[in-house]
């Protein structure tokens, strides 16, 4: 059971790519649709969608609730797709939300700016200048949407297992690529590992939904870590009562987890106008 995350620039051939590696694979394809249809589907409105799915959001967007809403969603969806198993994610930032799982491969594929304006003009019938402001509107949105919910640059090549140039090599190639990575890189016990990490990010994922979205406590930046035995807290609360509440109540939907607070207390503290 192993995980292929794909990232990609606008005409790189992502889709392309992903969906002749899933097939050569027999993986599962879970592109930009699906993810979409799950957000959707865990309770994330269309409205907000438009807002932050893969682009930066705009100056307020960027200071609501709504934002770290989309987020702890986009986890959700990712974690639930990667627990299947055997499957290809486009995109969405997942090759940073699952970094610390072991059977992970993420790819990154580019090409050059000429390549991509080819690709455009022939495929939409667009004028050069069309084109080059697709290019440019795409490399913006995914910039700012990766800095803005992961604080990192998505072009940065150390983010990735591979880098691959779709302008050099042709789709077959690419995928025997990668296929021959993932064949040397994921050994059956990082597939066992892999898979015990991602029950446990979907765990604690769960935990604060619940705590959220069901007792809605007030804590701010939450989020669960669960390490063996113990399920810790962390994030922003304006009281320790509100820290002890959160406690109390995860205690109770993972009665066999130690839980420990590691919720800061800053009063009045107010993230969002």
């Amino acid at each position: 059971m192993a995980v292929i995350t794909i990232s990609r620039q606008v005409a790189a051939l992502g889709d392309e790519v992903g969906i002749a590696l899933a097939e050569k694979l027999g993986y599962k394809f879970i592109g930009r649709k699906v993810i979409e249809q799950k957000l959707l589907d865990l309770g994330f409105s269309a409205e907000k969608l438009n807002k932050y799915d893969e682009r930066k959001p705009g100056f307020f967007a960027a200071l609501t609730k709504n934002r770290d809403e989309y987020l702890h969603y986009l986890q959700t969806a990712i974690f639930e797709a990667a627990s299947e198993g055997n499957c290809v994610l486009i995109g969405r930032g997942s090759f940073i939300i699952l970094e610390d799982v072991p059977n992970i491969i993420s790819i990154r594929l580019v090409a050059s700016n000429k390549v991509r304006l080819e690709r455009l003009m022939k495929e939409f019938s667009w004028t050069e200048k069309q084109a080059q402001q697709r290019i440019d509107e795409s490399d913006s949105n995914r910039l700012g949407f990766h800095k803005s919910f992961f604080n990192l640059e998505n072009d940065d090549p150390v983010n990735y297992h591979v880098t691959l140039n779709t302008g050099l090599i042709d789709i077959e190639t690419a995928v025997e690529c990668i296929a021959d990575v993932l064949q040397k890189t994921i050994t059956p016990q990082k597939e066992q590992q892999g898979a015990k990490k991602i029950a446990e990010l979907l765990a604690a994922q769960r935990v604060v939904s619940i705590l959220l979205f069901e007792y809605k406590l007030p804590v701010n930046f939450l989020h669960a870590v669960i390490d063996g035995d113990v399920l810790s807290l962390h994030g922003v609360a304006d009281s320790a009562a509100i820290a002890e509440q959160a406690v109390s109540a995860a205690a109770k939907i993972l009665p066999e987890k130690k839980v420990k607070s590691c919720i800061s207390i800053v009063q009045d503290f107010k993230p969002y106008s």
